[in-house]
């Protein structure tokens, strides 16, 4: 039987596979255990599988290659489109290979395993920053409830937990419960700035990263964050990776007449949020004659609000960035604005 390709429909036990003969009928239908996955793949002549970019394919792709197989990766949501009515596992995987049949569809590379390893520290430390903000949001929710209210910022915590520890009217119960919170944002204050110790060793070691860090707006973190999760080579252009991050409009565009929307949001959520605070910082210092105001920048803070010359800026600072990594050029910097 001569496969012309595979579709994987993965999952945390039972595989679904759907191939495909050189007539694009479908001739290998089967569902099998995840131990079996591996020898069943492995006993086929080398074909194209293609597999949802979702939790494990990189691992999976990674075990198919080495089998001989061309692997790809397909984003989700431009497999959903396929799905026919009756949404099940095995229409799933039939989706996979319709939407790989396209000759237009896009593609996410296979990850190796040291670049995975790399970014484990900047997803642990997202995964800290993030129980930080719900453990101090939790704290001020509570405090609320007893009427202390302070102004909002992790710069304020300590003096809301003094508060709340001198209000003799608050139960003995719950000041020793708001003292186990504020230990707990300690401790991961403390954790947080480890792995940023870490980053910046990271950041220090790794040229691109340094290279990067001289554009404005964009930090050591923003800048090693970069360097370990894009490959400039993925990306056709710079206004490519700036879709890819969602900091290009959305569009609706219908007979000859082109609406432009808000940004889409449809990329990296991390990567997107770093530029943001980033072109956010640059704004809020942005002055005639400032070391990182350009006559651009200026000219947009006339005409739109600050929240909206941001996310423009941010836009800027992707292509700029795409630009750096893919070509190697070092950051020119715009002559100052008068």
């Amino acid at each position: 039987m001569e496969l012309k390709r595979i579709a994987i429909d993965t999952s945390k036990h039972v595989f679904t596979i759907h191939g495909i003969d050189v007539n694009d009928r479908p001739v290998l239908r089967q569902e099998l255990r995840r131990g079996r996955v591996e020898t069943f793949i492995a006993k086929l002549p080398p074909t194209d599988v293609v597999l949802e970019a979702c939790a494990g394919s990189h691992h999976w792709g990674r075990i198919f290659e080495r089998l001989g197989h061309r692997v790809s990766l397909i984003p989700p949501q431009y497999v959903k489109p396929f799905v026919k009515r009756g949404k099940n596992d095995r229409n799933d995987a039939e989706a996979i290979s319709e939407a790989a049949s396209r000759p237009t569809m896009r593609f996410v590379p296979v990850k190796g395993v040291e670049d995975q390893a790399a970014m484990l520290v900047v997803k642990h430390r997202q995964m800290l920053v993030a129980q930080r903000t719900q453990a101090i949001n939790a704290l001020r929710g509570h405090a609320s409830e007893f009427g202390i209210v302070v102004a909002k910022g992790g710069q304020h915590v300590a003096t809301l937990l003094t508060l709340l520890d001198e209000n003799a009217a608050i139960p003995v119960v719950a000041r020793a419960m708001f003292g186990e919170i504020g230990q707990h944002i300690a401790d991961l204050d403390d954790k947080i700035a480890a792995w940023d110790k870490q980053l910046l060793e990271q950041h220090k070691a790794n040229p691109v990263s340094r290279l990067l860090a001289e554009i404005p707006g964009v930090g050591p973190i923003t800048a090693i964050t970069m360097a370990l999760t894009v490959n400039p080579a993925d990306f056709g252009s710079a206004r490519h990776f700036a879709a890819w991050l969602g900091l290009t409009p959305r569009e609706h565009s219908t007979g000859g007449k082109r609406r432009l929307g808000r940004i889409s949001k449809a990329g990296n959520e991390r990567l997107r949020q770093l530029l943001v605070v980033g072109a956010t910082a640059v704004i809020r210092y942005a002055r005639p004659g400032s070391k990182s105001a350009s006559g651009w920048l200026l000219q947009l803070l006339d005409r739109k609000p600050p929240k909206v010359a941001a996310v423009a800026l941010a836009n800027k600072m992707a292509r700029i960035i795409w630009a750096m990594m893919a070509h190697g050029e070092a950051y020119r910097r715009q002559p100052k604005a008068v």
